[in-house]
């Protein structure tokens, strides 16, 4: 097996157009970056205007990458790599399997191309978006694409001893994503409103965030402010609501713990729409204002969801991408 950074195989200029885009944290950059989506995703002549680009740009140092390694199948798990070499199939450029391992629950042009022959999904509900983009491709859900400590039980006051974090109170779980993005402050004034609340802040690789809320909450002793962490099983086990700003497989894994998820803070562009579906089926409360993020704290924390264990019954991804070896 061969794993390979698809934006170095991109190079410039579509790599800078990933890497280098919009800051998040700013009101302009926030804009750009929802202006951004709209044309590429969501307005018919510009999508396939961006679609084509993309291609053309990259599809070249694809195809010759691919040659050079002669793979026997690809898995694509980033939805601008899923784009061109779906194309690249269609167009008869690559002949062998192409597998795509999509991690959201909406918006999942990009991530899903009629070229590709298998879609792996993490939500079930996915499955009717996907077959519309990509009606005659085999369509899995899968387990595989998280951590599998997600589908063990994990007693919750264990969970809590383990992390040190108290054992009585409620515990709100303040989440940025990896990109450390939202409102999580506000998030944490609207938790701490609540009575017997604890809340951990996660802000991810963002390091000023990081600080700014440790200058403001430091001597709150009912606060803790956290940067990346590898225990995040362990956080949503010990956690009774998950306030989350980026949508993804966090929700998903908040889901298999039973930790009651609310999607706040940010709402851009593909969070806006993967929100919508979130509602749509039940998955997961939004909220777009603080007095929104109260009630559905209050909510949440009135009764704690089970863990949902159906997920362990799913096929493993790999045994599905195995599988797949052959359809070329």
């Amino acid at each position: 097996m061969a794993v390979a950074d698809s934006l170095a195989i991109f190079a410039w200029p579509v790599r800078d157009a990933f890497l280098e885009g919009s800051p998040f944290h700013s009101e302009l950059g926030n804009r750009l970056f929802d202006l951004e989506y709209y044309i590429g995703q969501r307005f018919p002549p510009t999508r396939w205007g961006a679609r084509m680009l993309l291609t053309l740009f990259g599809g070249g140092r694809m195809a010759r990458s691919l040659r050079a390694a002669a793979p026997d199948l690809i898995v694509s798990v980033f939805p601008a790599a899923s784009e061109v070499v779906g194309e690249l199939r269609k167009r008869g450029r690559i002949d062998v399997p192409i597998v795509s391992a999509i991690t959201d629950l909406s918006a999942l042009r990009y991530w899903a191309h009629p070229g590709i022959d298998v879609h792996l999904i993490i939500h079930p509900e996915s499955e009717e978006e996907v077959r519309r983009i990509a009606p005659n491709t085999r369509i899995e859900a899968v387990t595989g694409l998280y951590e599998d400590v997600y589908l063990q039980p994990r007693d919750r006051l264990e969970a809590r001893n383990a992390l040190g974090l108290p054992e009585e109170p409620r515990i709100v779980l303040v989440s940025g994503g990896g990109w450390g993005v939202g409102d999580l402050q506000g998030a944490i004034d609207i938790a701490l409103e609540l009575a017997d609340v604890f809340v951990v802040a996660l802000c991810g690789r963002n390091e000023e965030v990081r600080a700014a809320l440790r200058s403001r909450f430091g001597a709150d002793e009912r606060v803790r402010i956290e940067g990346f962490t590898t225990v995040m099983a362990d956080y949503m086990a010990a956690a009774d609501a998950l306030v989350h700003s980026t949508a993804g497989l966090t929700v998903l894994e908040a889901i298999m713990r039973g930790c009651a998820p609310i999607s706040y803070g940010w709402g851009r562009a593909h969070i806006r729409v993967n929100n919508r579906a979130y509602v749509r089926h039940g998955l997961a409360q939004v909220a777009a204002t603080p007095e929104e993020l109260r009630a559905a704290l209050e909510r949440a924390l009135a009764q704690r969801p089970e863990p949902d264990r159906s997920f362990a019954a799913l096929p493993s991804a790999a045994s599905v991408v195995l599988d797949a070896v052959g359809m070329g």
